[in-house]
């Protein structure tokens, strides 16, 4: 078709870059400004600036991509360098083993060495707390970063159900959303995201405290890897910045201090009995009244959220998300419930992983790779001529592409089962027979 030759394949990244730097050129923001966004120098910007007026987007394009890098040591020599680290230097730290890896013969920068251990797991970013605190003035741009927490609090004085109050508010303008929801739950904050991403887009980062939802904890401890909400973001291209203290979310807790005082008496005044009806006030009158009083100007006017696009299906990125390993029947187990997957049979899904997403609606939709399935549950004792129920996920979780707005529709989630336990006649209960 005519036009497609003159498409330039570019990144989500790389389209981000692109849209400061042309704002650069434009003349709507400095080449200072677009620096700190994008974290280079004001040199940078301007090489990058000089780039699009001769290249146009192809120089956004990086030429290495698809290619390993041209100075990167080969396998081999990684290979024997982590394995003299751990026979010998499993407690130096990367500048001291680079170091005497240097006078055995194996040569590696700190910094090099640092990066493998951390990939390997055997070594921890060592991080150092300032001294000194003072306030931290505010973000420029609107999106730039998100403050976001959990009110815990008797909202209705007693006269209804319990609730909490998770917000979101924007640290350059003081922009808030807010809802109540049953409790501080990985489903409330990914609920609550949703609605600030559907209005506004993609910021640029998340400001939120060590919550067990968004730092995994083991034994009080917080340990490695991503949690469901980390993930989501992850996949969404937003950083997650985890506070130290209550006092580095000043923003947000102030917020907690005035709805604490004047949505409480609110709430009384309108007889709110329900969290239906305190999210209708809070929809309705409290968040646009807030918003219209108490949110200011960003010092910069330039918008920082990004477009959410056609790559981003939030139900199934704003889901829990498990993995199961298929059967050689291509069958999955999952909340002690079987079920049966349907043709056709793909490379590597028989004794592969597939996603399952249980969405908020209540639905599940099973992934494998980029693709869903269609799938049913097996029923115990049923014939194998049956066919699967009306809703079982056979017409909802139709095949398609991992965003693709046909994949939204999934079956209903079982109901948990119950636990079993045998009976008191049970041959389990009976012992071993006497000699």
């Amino acid at each position: 078709m005519k036009g497609f030759e003159d498409r330039i394949a570019m990144s989500q990244s790389e389209r981000d870059v692109l849209k400061v730097v042309q704002s650069v050129a434009d003349g709507k923001r400095s080449q200072a400004e677009a620096a700190r966004l994008l974290d280079m120098t004001a040199r940078h910007i301007r090489r990058l600036v000089k780039r699009l007026a001769q290249d146009g987007d192809e120089a956004f394009v990086h030429g290495l991509r698809g290619r390993p890098s041209n100075r990167r040591l080969d396998e081999e020599r990684r290979a024997e360098i982590l394995r003299a680290y751990r026979t010998c230097y499993a407690d130096f730290g990367p500048t001291f083993a680079s170091e005497k890896l240097a006078a055995q013969g194996l040569p590696v920068s700190a910094e090099t060495l640092r990066q493998w251990l951390l990939r390997e797991g055997l070594w921890q970013r060592q991080r150092r707390r300032d001294i000194h605190r003072s306030r931290r003035p505010r973000r420029r741009c609107f999106g730039e970063l998100i403050q976001l927490d959990t009110s815990l609090h008797d909202w209705l004085e007693r006269r209804g159900e319990e609730m909490v109050l998770v917000a979101m508010i924007d640290d350059a303008t003081s922009r808030i959303e807010a809802g109540f929801y049953q409790g501080e739950t990985v489903e409330a904050y990914m609920d609550l995201t949703e609605r600030w991403l559907r209005r506004h887009g993609r910021p640029l980062a998340l400001y939120t405290d060590k919550d067990s939802v968004f730092q995994w904890h083991s034994q009080g401890r917080a340990t490695q890897g991503l949690t469901q909400f980390g993930r989501a973001l992850q996949e969404l291209d937003m950083e997650l910045i985890l506070a130290h203290s209550p006092q580095a979310k000043g923003r947000i807790e102030r917020l907690f201090g005035t709805a604490q005082d004047r949505w409480v008496k609110e709430l009384r005044l309108a007889k709110v009995t329900t969290r239906a009806a305190a999210n209708d006030l809070v929809h309705r009158l409290l968040v646009p009244e807030y918003n219209r009083r108490f949110a200011v100007p960003a010092a910069d006017g330039v918008d920082a959220h990004r477009a959410l696009g056609r790559r981003y299906c939030l139900p199934a990125i704003l889901s829990v998300q498990t993995r199961r390993v298929v059967t050689n029947d291509y069958t999955i187990r999952w909340h002690n419930r079987w079920y049966q997957l349907h043709k056709p049979a793909l490379p590597g899904l028989r004794g592969g992983q597939v996603t399952i997403e249980e969405r908020r609606d209540g639905t599940m939709a099973i992934r494998f790779r980029e693709q869903y399935l269609k799938y049913h549950e097996i029923v115990p004792n049923e014939k194998p001529c049956a066919e699967p129920a009306a809703g079982s996920g056979a017409a909802a979780s139709a095949a398609g592409s991992l965003r693709s707005p046909a994949a939204e529709a999934a079956a209903p989630l079982p109901p948990p089962k119950g636990s079993y336990r045998p009976g008191p006649d049970h041959p389990w209960r009976q012992g071993l027979p006497k000699k």
